[in-house]
């Protein structure tokens, strides 16, 4: 059992360091403050292979691990957890299924600009009353001849304003339930789709989120991503790869809260000392490091069954349910630590807060982790 991250991963995560470093973090508090989409950004993460990182190079990515793909998260999060959003997006939830579902041609045509970056890709399953519960979608589509015709609206919806092409969930028919459901690959330029309405966020505040509405968007047949019938397969199958991804933002956050804490804990006198040396923020320092390493275990463990082909339910919602714990405590402690300071923008705390908070409700809320964790359990 190696514990220690391979050359290559090692080269991975200092180059996502360094561009996190000199690329986001010169603008990402005035991002976060117009809620700016970091398209210039994307476009060179894009170059660097990380819009599909664990996407083999025939099909346009880097052809790396999902150990890779953590490890680039944990760094891009640590700085701009909206910018990482929008690489877990078009990674774990458009990009992978594709890979996995998709056919030859589909990989060609939609794939390839996806995982290079040369377009960015939106997961559409969202609905007003289909969140934690995506099998009562009431998105519908209904084929007439060689083209699906797709009617409903879809909320939350990440990356949707700035993508080129949308996965979209939608039925065929209600009354079967979860079996009527199927994925499409809707190109965003196709007339019948808009952006109905931009959600104005608490963070992640430089990645768009949006309501899409579809009004007779027209797509051809072979547009369908796996077959009839199957799209809730594939929904779930998107989720449980992209708890990873948001596991690995949520150790970015953490770790950068426990950095900053850490750093004003040693530069901070208080009754004639630094405030790190008083017992009470230590013990607060440790519980944040241990936790944080604990939550980093369990994320590199889901990614190291995820690439050996191993069924990654069970340790991808524990993965997604400690660490995204873990990183609105370590936000909390931090602001604590930081006291009136953590509390205003001029200090990042602020916005780690702020940006903690989504990591325990999308892809998935914690207390869905709970029953996903549970209902494996009982199956044992």
């Amino acid at each position: 059992m190696d514990f220690e991250l391979t050359e290559e991963h090692r080269m991975v995560q200092q180059t996502a360091r360094s561009f996190a470093q000199k690329v986001l973090a010169k603008d990402v508090e005035e991002r976060d403050e117009k809620e700016e989409f970091p398209h210039e950004a994307v476009r060179q993460m894009g170059e660097l292979g990380f819009m599909g990182i664990a996407i083999p190079e025939e099909y346009g990515g880097a052809g790396m691990d999902n150990i890779s793909y953590v490890v680039m998260m944990e760094e891009i999060a640590k700085v701009d957890a909206g910018a990482s959003t929008v690489v877990s997006v078009n990674n774990s939830l458009v990009c992978d299924i594709l890979y996995k579902f998709g056919t030859e041609e589909q990989k060609q045509k939609f794939l390839k600009p996806l995982a290079s970056g040369e377009k960015l890709g939106a997961f559409a399953l969202s609905e007003a009353g289909a969140g934690s519960d995506p099998a009562s979608l009431i998105c519908s589509a209904r084929k007439e001849g060689n083209e699906y015709v797709i009617n409903g609206t879809k909320n939350f919806i990440s990356n949707g304003d700035s993508s080129d092409i949308v996965i979209v969930f939608a039925t065929l028919d209600r009354s079967l339930g979860y079996k009527g459901i199927c994925a499409f690959i809707v190109e965003k330029e196709r007339p019948g789709i808009k952006v109905t309405k931009k959600e104005k966020k608490m963070g992640i505040r430089s990645s768009d989120t949006c309501e899409l509405t579809f009004e007779d968007c027209r797509i051809p047949v072979e547009n369908r991503l796996g077959e009839e019938g199957k799209g809730l397969r594939i929904a779930l199958t998107a989720l449980d790869g992209g708890r990873i991804g948001i596991a690995a933002q949520a150790l970015g956050i953490a770790q950068a809260s426990l950095e900053a804490a850490l750093s004003y804990a040693k530069d901070r006198k208080q009754f004639g000392r630094p405030i790190a040396e008083f017992q009470a923020i230590q013990f607060k320092l440790a519980e944040m490091a241990m936790e944080i390493e604990a939550a980093r275990l369990l994320t590199y463990r889901a990614a190291w069954l995820k690439d050996q082909g191993e069924d990654i339910v069970r340790a991808a919602a524990m993965a997604k349910l400690k660490a995204s714990a873990v990183a609105v405590k370590a936000a909390d402690e931090a602001v604590q630590i930081l006291g009136g300071y953590g509390y205003i923008k001029d200090f990042p705390v602020e916005r780690f807060f702020r940006d903690a908070k989504i990591t325990e409700i999308y892809e998935g809320t914690s207390e869905i982790q709970h029953l996903v964790i549970a209902r494996s359990l009982l199956k044992d």
